[in-house]
């Protein structure tokens, strides 16, 4: 039997987005690699924008995705441990999750110590220089007032007004990502400061949908994820050494 002794990272499944057959191939693809994982993981960390949109009304969650969810389920009662962090596209998750897969939903950044090791992990929302007008929307969207007034719509209105949203986002239109440069990457110039002040091996992200993987001072590591539209990227921690991977089946 195999030892559970992997942690592994991943962001950005933006299950929903794009015309159906493209979420279920997606879904196939993420569901294979959960698949692959099962036997060897001790802990999975699911780090935002897992669905394109995602509400929790107090009886009804979005249809779907019941192939990663039922996959998800075989992996808790595996024993793997399994967590959501709130992107800013599925920010809504309130206690199905928890109460469905025993996970744990993160709101904001996440620090972790494993094998010597420390992480900091935060999806990669309204962090960094920028950005007013996101970081604004926010914090609206997430008060407790929001999210009851939008509980108030029938779900068929409700979830329709945020898939026509979704699809003007920079992963619905269809966009690519390309890398800045240090200097200009936010979440790299987040990192930095954070640094200034504390230490961590590890800064993992996604949000970005650029897998990345860049030195910092002190022999910290900044990693961006990626997403799963263009580029199925995931990270492995064996204990040891983490690594920035790609699921190619």
């Amino acid at each position: 039997m195999a030892t559970r002794d992997k942690i592994y990272f991943a962001s950005d499944f933006h299950l929903g987005a794009h015309l159906h057959s493209k979420t279920c191939e997606r879904e196939a693809r993420i569901v294979s690699w959960l698949d692959s994982i099962k036997t060897n993981a001790a802990e999975l960390y699911l780090m935002g924008d897992v669905f394109d949109f995602w509400f929790e009304y107090a009886t009804v969650v979005p249809k779907g995705y019941v192939r990663f969810l039922g996959k998800l389920a075989e992996l808790a009662d595996m024993g793997v441990k399994i967590t959501f962090f709130k992107g800013n596209h599925d920010m809504w998750m309130f206690g199905y999750l928890k109460d469905e897969l025993g996970a744990a939903v993160i709101d904001n950044e996440l620090i972790i110590e494993r094998g010597g090791k420390t992480f900091y992990l935060h999806h990669g929302d309204g962090l960094g220089p920028g950005d007013s007008k996101y970081k604004f929307l926010k914090r609206i969207f997430r008060s407790r007032l929001c999210q009851w007034l939008f509980a108030r719509l029938h779900p068929n209105l409700g979830i329709g007004i945020a898939q026509r949203w979704s699809a003007h986002s920079r992963i619905g239109s269809g966009g690519q990502e390309t890398f800045l440069g240090e200097d200009n990457e936010w979440l790299v110039v987040y990192v930095k400061e954070i640094l200034k002040k504390q230490h961590s091996d590890y800064f993992i992200f996604g949000h970005r949908h650029l897998p990345l993987d860049i030195n910092l001072p002190n022999g910290s590591r900044y990693i961006n994820l990626g997403e799963w539209i263009n580029f199925s990227t995931y990270a492995v921690f064996d204990g040891k050494t983490l690594e920035l991977k790609e699921w190619l089946k």
